[in-house]
């Protein structure tokens, strides 16, 4: 078994090539940088990915990548147990007549590893993660609790012996997207003024800072840094967005309802973004805005918002950060994060813009 997964791993150019990553949305921002270097390698390979509902229009208007496919995970799970069953067969069959040379999975889950394995690809690299490397015949050597999610991703590059030169995550919203947040903004900020995005909601409890530090933390930056403040909201957190504003007392904006690329748009567009670690997050550090990540129980080196211009605020008086749990009875790392650290670091990041 070594031996066969560490034999050779590509001979000649691949025609036909599919990248897997499921799931969440800061995942997906992360891997982005891999298919510009897949196409840079071989400019005349077909490069897809393939991604669930919630993610896909992220990567639609990527031009590193020639085809989205969806695995909708989500509507299996509201049918009938014998009729998604059915559906996943049907979904595999048309996998395989794809015909892929190369399969990269950069997830390495379960069903991801199981998806890659009966591609019929010839080459299905992915993640030594337990049981799962035994539906590839390309392993590599994980680095998740030592490099950023970035890094982690192009590894597999790496691995399969493709030059990497590019790093930055990209995500590219449309005209129509730009034109629709930038009429938003003309009527509701002053021209001129700077602006901060704000992302309050989090997809773990753990993570979750409070809505009480966020409306003090608004009110400073209004106050003390004269700059417009728009809370930023998915589905299902407008209310959670409202509260703060109406907490905050001191004109916060509610932003629009968006798209996850009219959100890029958006975020583009201000002069910083503060938010937990969230897909928000990664999208504005993706958009090239300086982002401050606000950080407790997920590692700030590994899942830290990537690039230069973004900073990363945490509790330094804790030796549990990083601790990854989604649920924490004390939630001393965020609670005792106080919204004046926070601005501290708020400051630090706006000074030169």
């Amino acid at each position: 078994m070594r031996a066969k997964h560490n034999r050779p791993v590509i001979t000649g150019e691949p025609e036909r090539i599919l990248v897997v990553k499921l799931r969440a949305i800061g995942d997906v921002v992360m891997c982005t940088p891999v298919f510009p270097n897949i196409k840079k390698a071989w400019p005349n390979a077909r490069v897809d990915m393939l991604v669930e509902e919630a993610s896909a229009p992220l990567v639609r208007n990527n031009p590193a990548i020639d085809s989205v496919v969806v695995l909708p995970r989500k509507t299996w799970e509201r049918m009938p147990a014998h009729t998604a069953w059915i559906e996943s067969l049907r979904f595999i069959r048309r996998l395989r007549s794809a015909r892929y040379d190369l399969v990269i999975d950069l997830f390495g889950n379960p069903r991801s590893a199981f998806l890659t394995g009966v591609s019929g690809a010839p080459v299905k690299a992915g993640f030594a993660f337990r049981g799962r490397k035994v539906w590839y015949n390309t392993v590599i050597e994980p680095r998740g609790d030592q490099v950023h999610e970035v890094e982690f991703n192009l590894d597999a590059l790496r691995r399969l012996k493709i030059p990497v030169s590019v790093k930055d995550p990209q995500i590219f919203a449309s005209e129509q997207d730009y034109s629709y947040v930038d009429t938003w903004l003309s009527s509701a900020v002053p021209r001129g003024r700077r602006v901060l995005g704000i992302h309050a909601w989090a997809s773990w409890p753990a993570k979750a800072w409070p809505g009480e530090y966020f409306s003090r933390l608004a009110r400073a930056a209004s106050s003390e840094l004269n700059m417009s403040v728009v809370m930023l909201w998915g589905p299902g957190e407008k209310q959670h967005a409202e509260n703060i504003a109406e907490a905050a007392d001191c004109g916060v904006l509610i932003a629009p309802p968006t798209s996850l690329t009219q959100l890029a748009a958006l975020m583009s567009r201000f002069t910083a973004v503060a938010a937990t670690d969230s897909g928000p997050m990664h999208i504005a550090a993706a958009m090239n805005t300086p982002t401050l990540g606000i950080f407790g129980p997920t590692n700030r080196d590994l899942q830290g918002p990537w690039g230069p211009a973004s900073r990363v605020v945490y509790n330094k008086d804790l030796d549990c950060l990083g601790c990854n749990l989604t649920r924490c009875s004390m939630r001393t790392c965020m609670n005792g994060l106080s919204p004046e650290q926070v601005l501290e670091e708020l400051k630090k990041l706006v000074e030169h813009t």
